[in-house]
């Protein structure tokens, strides 16, 4: 693989995926062996008195605390490789490596291989050991599961908090749904996928249950993963009827209609993504 394709953006930058003029994130050569258990291994400190310690013979001397940031680091790499896997530049079957995407990124290879394996975590890679990660190839026959389970769980909640929550608190939501509509209008699928999770996410808060918030998230982010050959790729149109679901659910929820919001609610998960 050539290390040119993963430079920065020639301005100090990291070519973060989301950014304009992005470029794909490239794949690890089929035979490279970049990555390895000691790769970008951390240095242990000194020891003794040099790294702070100190005998009974010696006075300690307060020292500031530290600002740590890499959970930090990691979280934004997390956040960056989440958007590329939605917007299809990390394809399926395709192996990446740690210090390839460091490079890209402007990071060390450690956040991106501690993001990595929470992405292994999560199901949409796997690891491929002495290489990287390999991007999980996904079917429409595991979409249509996905789409199932989600309505299994959501639904349910939805019609139930369609008849107990009261209208004004379903007007709250009104500015969640608009920023829906507004990421949709965009045509970018990473851009609408994060909007559509914030309404969801919104909307089933209502029954504060965090333990089927967080089931629910983790299902929806699944759902939004590319499929092999980028199949069932939704367009911009298919976002903006998705979209727009959300406007018309919130106007039966705050007129105060649960029968047109349950028709509504059921429509939105019949084979959809969103």
């Amino acid at each position: 693989m050539e290390q040119g394709a993963q430079s920065s953006t020639g301005t100090g930058t990291p070519a973060v995926p989301g950014a304009e003029g992005r470029a794909r994130v490239p794949a690890q050569s089929r035979g490279s062996a970049e990555y390895g258990e000691g790769a970008d291994r951390e240095r242990c400190g000194p020891t003794g008195a040099a790294r702070g310690e100190h005998t009974h013979s010696e006075i300690p001397v307060p020292r500031p605390r530290p600002v740590v940031q890499r959970a930090s680091v990691r979280g934004q790499i997390l956040d960056a490789l989440r958007t590329a896997l939605v917007a299809g530049e990390l394809l399926p079957g395709e192996v990446y490596s740690a210090p390839v995407l460091g490079d890209r990124f402007g990071v060390s290879a450690t956040p991106v291989r501690e993001a990595m394996q929470q992405l292994a975590l999560e199901g949409a890679v796997e690891v491929v050991p002495n290489r990287g990660f390999r991007v999980i190839v996904r079917g429409t026959r595991e979409l249509a599961e996905l789409a199932e389970v989600r309505a299994l769980i959501e639904v349910p909640v939805m019609l139930r908090l369609a008849r107990t929550v009261p209208a004004e608190r379903w007007a709250e939501l009104r500015p969640v749904g608009e920023a829906s509509v507004r990421a949709a209008a965009s045509g970018c699928p990473a851009t609408y996928a994060e909007a559509d999770r914030i309404f969801h996410r919104a909307v089933l808060a209502l029954s504060g249950n965090e333990q089927l918030v967080g089931v629910a998230e983790d299902l929806h982010r699944r759902s939004q993963w590319p499929l092999a050959g980028g199949s069932v790729r939704r367009g911009r149109t298919d976002l903006v009827a998705d979209a727009a679901e959300h406007m018309a659910l919130l106007e039966a929820l705050t007129a105060g209609e649960p029968d047109r919001a349950q028709a509504l609610v059921r429509g939105h998960f019949t084979g959809a993504r969103g």
